[in-house]
């Protein structure tokens, strides 16, 4: 990757209509979110995520509000459409990435969800169903270590709460780019103003691919659908 970041927001789409609006709009300098969590059966999720690459759109598959309990869901998804992006718990990040190389789709960005605790350099991995009841913090270096050795290329740290959390996102993407992972998708109640620090914050300390989540902010609450020049707008502000 070039010593200039890149920076890819990672939003919200209504519909397949929505969705190619917001990539033709952003040239398709985006990911568009799939969440599992908002389809009763597999196969509906498995359709809409087909429909939306039908007409060019890069999916991004989704927990859902980053529910544990939709992580083997996620799986079966990514397996069967062969997404650009898979977000994905800590304890089944390495499971996932296993599993698309089963089936011969080694291109794709696999996260997994690490949980800021309010101190900076200690950070939360226990995000799935079980562990997840246990507060117990490891070290940015551990969690990045644990990653890197099992081939997942990218983090993502959520909550952040906006712009409330940029000393711990300055520790984790330090540790993170220590151990060559240079991706760093953050989360969290991020909107098209608090997202330029947060950016700064993750440039700053190495990151060379960011991708926002900025799903609410573009949201028109009467219609819901994204607003796709403002994510367009924003994606070019954020290149400059």
């Amino acid at each position: 990757m070039s010593d200039q970041p890149i920076v890819r927001l990672n939003v919200l789409a209504k519909d397949v209509e929505n969705a190619k609006q917001i990539t033709e709009a952003t040239a398709g300098n985006v990911y568009i979110g799939v969440m599992v969590k908002n389809f009763a059966a597999i196969n509906a999720a498995v359709q809409t995520v087909r429909e939306f690459q039908q007409v060019h759109v890069p999916v991004s598959v989704g927990l859902g509000a980053g529910d544990p309990a939709q992580w083997h869901r996620v799986i079966e998804v990514a397996i069967q459409t062969k997404p650009v992006h898979v977000n994905q718990i800590f304890p089944a990040a390495g499971y996932t990435v296993g599993a698309l190389e089963s089936v011969g789709h080694t291109e794709v960005i696999v996260n997994a969800l690490i949980t800021p605790s309010g101190e900076p350099g200690k950070v939360y991995i226990g995000t799935g169903p079980q562990s997840r009841n246990y507060k117990e913090a490891v070290s940015c270096e551990v969690a990045a270590a644990l990653l890197q050795e099992i081939g997942v290329k990218s983090v993502k740290f959520y909550p952040i709460d906006g712009d409330k959390h940029l000393a711990e996102l300055a520790a984790m993407v330090k540790a993170a780019v220590e151990q060559g992972i240079v991706i760093i998708e953050p989360t969290g109640g991020i909107n098209a103003h608090s997202v330029f620090p947060v950016v700064a914050t993750c440039a700053d300390n190495g990151a060379q691919l960011i991708i926002p989540h900025i799903y609410t902010a573009f949201v028109d609450k009467t219609t819901g659908r994204t607003d796709a020049d403002a994510v367009a707008t924003l994606t070019r502000s954020l290149r400059r």
